[in-house]
């Protein structure tokens, strides 16, 4: 769905642990870019990346890294308290084997236009941030399931299913070529 958008979409952005559901304060995606390409969260990104017990690992992140809910602004972090829908939906690509490759097939996608995109906490996935349209007859959970189903026909992977969730929790690290769409760049 390539169309502009509003470039002032604004979504709710949460201090670490994961369990605090209230949110800070919202933000931008020039301003999610400018956290993820800073070094505000390196260390932390380079360490979680070193554990390589599972458990030990989720811990980390979920007590290290702050997050967002890119589709919205809200006054808790669940469904029910959402105050606005941004237009945007966050999709995770979790545990790929060609992580490079996958970035320039969906930075090229004929159909989405990527307005975000950077590497998962963990160093093997992707976090792919796209405008969609829920003003119309279409819900979140509709324009989820119909992107899932076009990624899986189109480039035969699936998405990570809890990004159907509108108040899902995307974590923030750190990666200095992340991709934002020029658009947001010009002031």
């Amino acid at each position: 769905m390539k169309k502009e958008g509003n470039i002032k979409q604004k979504f709710s952005f949460f201090k670490s642990p994961v369990t605090n559901v209230t949110p800070y304060r919202d933000i931008t995606l020039l301003d999610a870019h400018r956290v993820i390409t800073g070094k505000y969260y390196k260390r932390q990104t380079l360490k979680l990346r070193l554990l390589s017990d599972k458990q030990e690992n989720r811990r980390f992140k979920a007590t290290h890294f702050p997050y967002c809910t890119f589709s919205g602004t809200f006054t808790r972090r669940n469904e029910d308290s959402l105050i606005l829908h941004s237009g945007l939906i966050s999709l995770d690509f979790d545990h790929m084997k060609d992580i490079q490759t996958l970035k320039l097939q969906l930075l090229k996608d004929p159909y989405f236009q990527t307005e975000l995109l950077f590497v998962s906490p963990n160093g093997a996935g992707l976090k792919w941030i796209v405008s969609i349209d829920v003003t119309g007859k279409y819900s979140h959970a509709d324009w989820f399931q119909a992107i899932y189903n076009y990624i899986r026909e189109t480039y035969n992977i699936e998405i990570d299913k809890s990004c159907r969730d509108v108040a899902r929790a995307s974590f923030l690290s750190h990666d200095k070529e992340a991709f934002i769409h020029p658009k947001y760049l010009v002031q």
